[in-house]
């Protein structure tokens, strides 16, 4: 071997070096942002702006706040600008899980039927919530919905699991194709089952569909949150194993990582996180793929660095397409799902275009 030939990897030190200065400092910024983007969330809204530091402090004692401003700080923003940020992180972070998982940065939380499983519940819930016995409706009350779509997410990647594990080993290609044929079969039964839903249901449907956080409540948040936030805690664990991963499942081995383990706490992981967030906000795209796909064009794929800087850029962008929800045609509301759209399909296609040579080599 050359001198020349050597210099290549003698410099591969230096290079990570700076990805990951560059990634820690990115995240002092990414910290910074979402303070102000949660202060402003808190401020701004139909109800007008309101004085956020004297209500916050006020809470605690330290000075007095209108009461008008206590309510709405509290009771309704509060709650909402919450789970924003959670809903937000878990998207981003399942997104980066699911991309690392299968090696592809197009993969997308839904791939493991969670999405499709969560949104047949609701539906199911919406329509057919009626014809539970009458004890049953008054004790989950306006739990129902949320419930559904969550033991709906739950089931459907239980079943895609069962499916592609066979001899103690999980198929990510089994699981892929799995995925597609699971999901679409979810879509036929959920399209039955709106076929015969009335007026009021279908608007409720559509609703849904389109993912909204102005339904946040503390009672949901307390609900949900515990099972987003432990699905958040679990996902760095998974960063050697999913930067090994990379290279090859037979590397990984060699490297003594358990990667049956992993797959299934990812999945399991992603199914709760995504469950949890689908069944209180419903359906939000595009913030589990292009949250991850950007932070590796600025930082580097390094998992040790994109999951944390994913959770805090993702509650980013949803509390920012909320207040667009917000404000864009107050004192009514877009569904969040139409601005994540909004924003995100042109991104996404302006990364295809920009990638498109190395995707078609």
């Amino acid at each position: 071997m050359t001198i020349a030939e050597t210099r290549p990897v003698q410099n591969m030190k230096p290079l990570a070096g700076d990805r990951r200065a560059k990634a820690r400092l990115l995240r002092l910024g990414l910290i910074a942002l979402l303070a102000l983007t949660m202060l402003m969330g808190l401020g701004w809204g139909a109800a007008g702006d309101t004085d956020v530091i004297a209500a916050l402090l006020a809470k605690f004692g330290i000075g007095e706040a209108r009461l008008v401003d206590m309510t709405v700080v509290w009771d309704i923003r509060m709650p909402r600008v919450l789970t924003g940020a959670l809903v937000g992180a878990a998207l981003a972070v399942a997104g980066a899980v699911m991309q690392g998982l299968f090696r592809n940065p197009l993969a997308d939380p839904g791939l493991v039927g969670v999405s499709a499983g969560a949104g047949f519940g609701a539906v199911a819930a919406i329509v057919l919530g009626g014809l539970l016995p009458f004890a049953l409706q008054n004790l989950v009350g306006a739990y129902l919905v949320p419930l559904a779509a969550f033991f709906g997410g739950w089931v459907s990647t239980l079943v895609l699991y069962k499916i592609a594990t066979r001899g103690g080993r999980t198929s990510v290609a089994t699981m892929l194709l799995a995925g597609i044929a699971l999901g679409a079969l979810t879509g036929a039964l959920t399209g039955f089952i709106v076929y015969k839903a009335t007026d009021d249901q279908l608007r409720d449907l559509t609703f849904w569909g389109m993912g909204s956080v102005a339904g946040a409540t503390w009672a949901k948040l307390l609900t949900a949150g515990p099972i987003i936030a432990l699905a958040l805690i679990t996902a760095p664990f998974l960063a050697r194993a999913l930067d090994a991963l990379a290279l090859g499942e037979a590397v990984a081995t060699h490297m003594g990582i358990d990667t049956q383990r992993m797959k299934r706490i990812a999945i399991l992981s992603v199914a709760g996180s995504v469950g949890a967030s689908v069944a209180i906000t419903g359906g939000i795209g595009f913030i589990g793929i292009v949250v991850p796909h950007l932070l590796r064009l600025i930082q580097g794929p390094e998992h040790r660095n994109l999951l944390p800087n994913a959770a805090l850029l993702g509650a980013i962008m949803l509390l920012l397409a909320d207040m667009v929800s917000r404000l864009a045609v107050s004192p009514a509301e877009l569904p969040i799902g139409i601005v994540t759209a909004c924003l995100g399909g042109p991104f996404f296609l302006w990364i295809l275009l920009k990638n498109r040579a190395l995707l078609e080599s």
